[in-house]
């Protein structure tokens, strides 16, 4: 799943509706299975303009990772070749693939499965010791960041204690999840990405109503789901903060937008931002403009826009 999409990801019905693919690698880490968790063993490729692959990457600091798994950062500017890394596409921010040398990402698929026929997205969760990809569904990676090294990290870190999937809370998180995923996550690349009128009316309208029922459920309050940090303000997040900046304009999701009209989903945006750092240390706001802006099918002059100014309000 990429927040900048090549053609080749983009599939739609003969409608003009725009269908996502399932992701491929779906391997977990787990005492006594193929892959163990081991500090040092796994490498994380992201995305800062990436939505999907974002979410790992505020999980991975919110959990404290950092040292258990390493990260590469490639360019937001995708080619035909795909997500290019910082050697082939010098962007600011961007990172050279530190074991192989690869160009762009597909090289690391190739190096998993020399035979892979899908799609090279990010994020990936990569093992070193085997020279394959774990993982490559960012909601899974999710998961497997917030339980599976708790043991690695030292007993009086709180990070270690944090559950962003508690039991008691399941129920109403995958609930929340779901159809905040098909209407507002993936719904507004159904209305950036629909090729016919009834198509994008068909995701923009769902969308809107989402973030209208989301306004109302976050009125008063800091967090989604039982008055604590949950995944569910993770897999949310990614998306509204992406709103303003790319999605009010490149997707044409412009019916209103999030600082003008949702202050309550605003107000908890910022709050995420602003005192969260996991949130604001992963959030590159040239990376997302440039990913959205640099699709030459959608953009074709490729000029990005300045605004809005500022990309978030202040608290």
């Amino acid at each position: 799943m990429a927040g900048k999409i090549d053609v080749s990801i983009i599939e739609n019905d003969t409608d003009g509706s725009f269908k996502r693919p399932a992701s491929t690698f779906r391997d977990v880490i787990e005492k006594g299975g193929k892959f163990e968790p081991e500090k040092d063993r796994y490498h994380l490729y992201a995305s800062y303009g990436c939505p999907w692959a974002t979410r790992t990457l505020i999980v991975r600091k919110l959990k404290g990772l950092e040292d258990i798994i390493g990260v590469t950062i490639v360019s937001p500017r995708m080619s035909p070749d795909g997500w290019p890394f910082g050697d082939v596409d010098p962007f600011p921010g961007a990172e050279s693939d530190p074991f192989y040398g690869a160009k762009h990402v597909k090289d690391i698929y190739f190096r998993a499965d020399p035979n892979f026929t899908g799609r090279f997205t990010v994020p990936v969760l990569w093992d070193k010791r085997l020279e394959t990809i774990v993982n490559n569904e960012s909601s899974e990676i999710v998961r497997i960041f917030n339980t599976a090294f708790n043991e690695l990290l030292p007993k009086d870190n709180l990070k270690a204690s944090l559950d962003l999937y508690p039991e008691n809370l399941r129920v109403e998180i995958d609930d929340l999840n779901s159809w905040v995923y098909d209407t507002v996550n993936n719904g507004v690349y159904k209305a950036g990405f629909a090729t016919s009128q009834e198509a994008y009316e068909a995701a923009v309208y769902p969308l809107f109503e989402s973030l209208d029922r989301l306004e109302k459920i976050l009125e008063g309050k800091d967090y989604l789901v039982g008055g604590q940090l949950t995944e569910a303000d993770v897999r949310l997040f990614v998306t509204i903060i992406r709103f303003d900046v790319a999605y009010h304009g490149i997707f044409k999701c412009n019916i209103r937008d999030i600082r003008n009209g949702y202050p309550a989903i605003s107000w908890w945006l910022r709050k995420l931002y602003w005192n969260i750092p996991a949130f604001k240390d992963t959030c590159n706001f040239d990376h997302i403009k440039v990913g959205y802006y640099a699709h030459r099918q959608m953009n074709p002059s490729l000029v990005t826009p300045v605004g809005p100014i500022p990309d978030i309000l202040p608290l």
